[in-house]
């Protein structure tokens, strides 16, 4: 699959927690730089997303979107 966004970065997720309806999910980039993005439940369960995943970010002027 081929993306327009070029911001892509390789992490490894630290921390998922879930709430109501989303949830924010941490990921390590490296370097001591963590981010956060905060997605639908549905899409942690889609992905199967847990702690010691390794996903990227796709990073653009407001969204942090996770790829596995």
């Amino acid at each position: 699959m081929k993306l327009s966004a070029l911001n892509q970065i390789k992490g490894k997720v630290v921390d998922v927690k879930k709430g109501v309806t989303t949830a924010h999910v941490r990921i390590d980039l490296g370097h001591g730089i963590v981010v956060t993005s905060s997605i639908t439940n549905e899409a942690v369960d889609l992905l199967n997303l847990s702690p010691g995943d390794e996903v990227t970010t796709l990073i653009n002027e407001s969204n942090i979107i996770i790829g596995k």
